[in-house]
C-alpha cells in the first residue's frame, strides 16, 4: 500500500531519542521533509545529521513546547525552510512524571509540570500550525499519548491524568479542524521497549518486588493479550497510517498500540 508521503513537510517534536527517533526515521524513509523541534537542540541536531546522512531532508529548531511563543517561532522557521508548507504535525515530546507515587504522594509541582508538558505542549504546537493548515485546507495531526490515558494506572496518577487530558485536546481539535479537512488523531502506545522502559519502569518494579529487570519486563508482557512488549516500529507504523490519506476518514480516534492491554 502506497502512503504517498513523499515531499510532505512533517514537524516532529521529541524526535531525537528512543521511540522518537525511530518514528522520525520512518517518516524520513517515506520521503517526508522533516522539521525536528525540541529543547535539547544538541541531540536534535545530531538526529537531523543522521537523517541527512541517509539522504533525506531535515532542519531543526530549538523549542520548549511548554512556551507558546517558542512554538510559534519554530513553526515560522519550518515555513521558511519549506516554502510555507506544513502537512503533518507529530507530537511525540513528553515526560513520564513521577513513577511509583500515589496521587497523595505526588507533589503539586510534579503534577503541574507533567500536565504543562504532556497537555500544554501539544496544545501550543497544534495551535501554532492550525492557521497554516486551515489556509491549506489540509493537514494531519498525530498526538502520541499512552494507554494509561485510556485505563488509568495506580502509581502513575500524574502521567495518566496528562494523557487523559491529551485525548480531550485531540478530540476537541478534531471537531474544530475537521471542517477544514484536517485530521487529528491519538496514538496510544503501551510500554515501548527501550531505555526508559527498562531503566525506569522495569527498574521500579524490580526494586519493589525484589526481581530482576528482565523478570519485570516479562511480567509487563504477561499483562498483554499478545504477550509481548510494543516496539518503537509498531508505534511509528500507526503514526504513518494517521499521517497518510489511507486514514482520510478517521479523525478524533484513539488507537492503542499495546498488544491488547487497554482494549481487552
Amino acid at each position: 500500500m502506497e502512503l504517498n508521503l513523499k515531499d510532505k513537510v512533517a514537524i516532529i517534536t521529541g524526535p531525537a531519542k528512543g521511540m522518537g527517533f525511530d518514528i522520525t526515521r520512518k517518516f524520513a524513509e517515506e520521503g517526508c521533509r522533516l522539521v525536528l523541534i525540541g529543547r535539547d537542540i544538541a541531540a536534535i541536531d545530531g538526529a537531523a545529521d543522521e537523517i541527512r546522512s541517509l539522504g533525506f531532508e531535515a532542519v531543526t529548531a530549538k523549542c520548549d513546547i511548554t512556551e507558546a511563543a517558542e512554538c510559534e517561532n519554530a513553526i515560522e522557521i519550518a515555513k521558511k525552510a519549506f516554502g510555507g508548507q506544513i502537512d503533518i504535525l507529530v507530537n511525540i515530546a513528553g515526560g513520564s512524571g513521577p513513577i511509583g507515587k500515589t496521587g497523595a504522594e505526588t507533589t503539586a509541582d510534579e503534577f503541574d509540570d507533567i500536565i504543562s508538558l504532556n497537555v500544554g505542549g501539544c496544545f501550543h504546537t497544534i495551535r501554532a500550525v492550525a492557521s497554516t493548515m486551515i489556509e491549506q485546507k489540509s493537514g494531519k495531526i498525530i498526538n502520541v499519548g499512552g494507554t494509561f490515558g485510556m485505563r488509568g494506572r495506580a502509581g502513575r496518577m500524574a502521567y495518566s491524568s496528562s494523557k487523559w487530558g491529551l485525548r480531550g485536546v485531540t478530540k476537541s481539535f478534531a471537531l474544530e479542524l475537521g471542517p477544514h479537512n484536517i485530521n487529528v488523531n491519538y496514538v496510544a502506545p503501551g510500554m515501548v521497549d527501550g531505555p526508559r522502559f527498562r531503566e525506569k519502569v522495569c527498574a521500579n518494579m524490580a526494586k519493589q518486588l525484589g526481581i530482576s529487570i528482565e523478570e519485570a519486563a516479562e511480567r509487563h508482557a504477561d499483562d498483554y493479550a499478545l504477550k509481548r512488549i510494543t516496539q518503537a516500529a509498531d508505534v511509528a507504523n500507526a503514526c504513518l497510517f494517521f499521517a497518510s490519506d489511507v486514514s482520510r476518514q478517521v479523525t478524533g480516534a484513539d488507537l492503542a498500540v499495546d498488544g491488547g492491554w487497554a482494549s481487552t
